[in-house]
């Protein structure tokens, strides 16, 4: 619990966390709907988990069966980076406006929790 104080503390004293306060940061990007180009961004961030290591699995199976090492050898990591980029892709397409939103509101909900005297001290009233 000690930790958590002087980290709300520590975030309580930046400008960010000031101003997540003073705006009353909130979630209510996630109420409305995503565009498309997120919704693409997502679901390509989700295939790139099914071509990680489940496909990976499947190619190591594939490839001790047939006695290929070589299919695991080189097909691993090509599969591997292949996945990286599409997640890549899918990060770009969906954007950091999301994670921006919640960590305002995660600073500013840990400042009001657990730094109440930060916030007096500064005549922030929340």
């Amino acid at each position: 619990m000690a930790l958590l104080q002087k980290l709300a503390q520590k975030l309580a004293n930046t400008q960010f966390g000031i101003k997540a306060v003073k705006e009353k940061a909130d979630l209510d990007v996630f109420k409305q709907r995503p565009s498309f180009r997120v919704l693409v961004g997502i679901i390509l961030m989700g295939i790139s988990y099914i071509l990680g290591w489940p496909a990976i699995s499947v190619l190591g199976f594939v490839s001790y069966k047939y006695e290929l090492p070589l299919l695991f050898i080189i097909g691993g990591p090509v599969l591997y980076g292949i996945s990286h980029l599409i997640f890549l892709l899918g990060l770009y397409l969906a954007g950091a406006n999301y994670a921006k939103v919640f960590l305002r509101w995660m600073v500013r909900w840990m400042i009001e929790k657990y730094s109440v005297e930060e916030l007096e001290d500064k005549g922030i009233n929340n």
